[in-house]
């Protein structure tokens, strides 16, 4: 039996690779690793480099989204998503200050889903043909 190493971006790492996007992919793989030291941080009630180096790397993952999905959608039709990013993000770095280890769980959960969502919806449009209406 073999086990899969947990994540916290399983959705968002999902969307990166069926969209074959290997630099949002790179960036994404390397938030999850900062989320997973920052995790162990917050369990261990340190403070410390990891619990400030996730910031970073979520704005990082939001740059590298924006190159990927273009910054016409990104700030056009996905403005949305990337306001629904952004508030996640902003209730991901208040419970890494407050030290929170279980909302940064679910901080985590909306984060994932706020850009897997933005990614899985930029490829979609990306895919419609010109003046095809979205169903």
């Amino acid at each position: 039996m073999t086990l899969k190493a947990a994540t916290f971006l399983p959705l968002t790492l999902d969307a990166a690779r069926r969209w074959g996007s290997r630099p949002l992919l790179d960036q994404a793989i390397r938030t999850d690793r900062a989320a997973a030291e920052c995790w162990t941080a917050l369990l261990a009630g340190c403070g410390g480099a990891a619990r400030r180096d996730l910031g970073p790397q979520l704005r990082r993952l939001s740059e590298a989204t924006s190159t990927q999905v273009g910054s016409r959608w990104w700030f056009a039709e996905g403005a949305g998503h990337r306001k629904r990013v952004a508030g996640a993000q902003e209730n991901l770095e208040e419970a890494i200050a407050e030290g929170d280890g279980q909302e940064f769980a679910l901080a985590f959960v909306g984060y994932d889903h706020a850009m897997a969502s933005a990614v899985v919806c930029a490829t979609s449009s990306a895919s419609r043909k010109v003046g095809e209406r979205p169903a």
